[in-house]
């Protein structure tokens, strides 16, 4: 990765759990650009999503991260810009094949899902894999970017 910041944002849903990421990342040495919410007031998580797709996509930050309730929602607004690739991960597993096999640039995690421990193991892994390129490449190419 280079030394751009890693870009987060999150509904109501997902405050807390941001929070404590955005934490986790600057422990791991990574510069946050968090582009909200600020508080557990409700929110529209497509607003965030899409704020967070449009940094990636500006070349703001080469990774993001997202969490909502699911992680799904917030994962569709962001998916609705070129050259974003969000996947919605519930474990290291995950994580790790969204970066090594579709070359995600997007994490994105639910927080009424799975706990504050697993979502900062799934970032980790998130940042530290790389994309295995190879036959992937074309598959993940045929995404549109």
């Amino acid at each position: 990765m280079s030394g751009k910041p890693v870009v987060i944002g999150s509904d109501h849903a997902g405050y807390e759990m941001k929070m404590s990421l955005i934490e986790e990342l600057r422990a791991l040495g990574h510069q946050v650009l968090d582009l909200g919410c600020n508080g557990p007031e409700s929110v529209d998580y497509s607003d965030f999503g899409k704020a967070v797709a449009q940094a990636i996509a500006d070349g703001q930050g080469e990774r993001g991260v997202v969490v909502c309730g699911t992680g799904i929602g917030i994962s569709i607004a962001a998916n609705r810009n070129l050259g974003v690739r969000a996947a919605v991960c519930h474990d290291e597993t995950s994580a790790r094949l969204a970066r090594e096999h579709n070359d995600a640039n997007v994490l994105a995690l639910g927080a009424r899902l799975i706990g504050p421990e697993v979502a900062k193991a799934c970032l980790r892994v998130f940042l530290a894999t790389e994309f295995a390129g190879g036959r992937h490449a074309a598959r993940v190419a045929k995404l549109g970017s």
